[in-house]
């Protein structure tokens, strides 16, 4: 199936809405995990998602939207790692260099669209929006699925899925949440 891709802005916030839900996905955390932490969960859902509304008009896009026809069938969260605060307060996903990278660190698929290659088009999509930006290299926290006992938990993303678009291994602190990474220069 054949998606497009477009950035989040203001003009592109509706179909966004329609994908999260009245929920906002992932139990009302509109992407703002990787920014604020768990305390997401302590504010009220309306909190996170005018925070990612902001997010969404005043600056740099702070995701991507794939499409299907007119209708969002997936998001993932697209920033430099710097505005990401809360990676770094995670023991296994601290930097591993000094490197300016920017990450993708979580998507959602419409339940009906899941299966359909929606990640891949996301990641693909990502590499060159980063790299415009001057990023050097893009990377990833997904979930090794091969790994025994592996969480369930796939909002990070998949990681045969970036293998498959030419990320590699750059640091692997926990069995199945391998850190991945896109060199932008090869990819350019």
């Amino acid at each position: 199936m054949a998606f497009t891709v477009s950035p989040l802005t203001s003009g592109r916030w509706p179909a966004l809405e329609d994908l999260f839900g009245r929920a906002g996905a992932s139990n009302g955390c509109w992407c703002m995990y990787w920014r604020i932490g768990p305390r997401y969960r302590d504010r009220p859902r309306e909190d996170n998602r005018d925070d990612l509304r902001r997010l969404a008009a005043s600056g740099p896009p702070p995701g991507l939207l794939a499409f299907a026809g007119d209708v969002a069938v997936g998001w993932c969260e697209l920033a430099p790692r710097a505005d990401l605060g809360w990676l770094a307060h995670s023991r296994h996903l601290q930097p591993v260099d000094d490197l300016p990278v920017w990450s993708v660190p979580c998507f959602y698929v419409r339940r009906t669209h899941r299966g359909q290659g929606v990640m891949g088009a996301l990641i693909e999509a990502a590499l060159p929006v980063a790299s415009a930006a001057g990023a050097p290299a893009l990377e990833a926290y997904p979930v090794d699925t091969a790994v025994p006992a592996h969480t369930g938990n796939l909002f990070p993303g998949v990681a045969s899925v970036f293998a498959r678009q030419g990320f590699r291994v750059v640091a692997r602190r926990k069995p199945d949440r391998p850190m991945m990474r896109k060199d932008l220069n090869a990819a350019a």
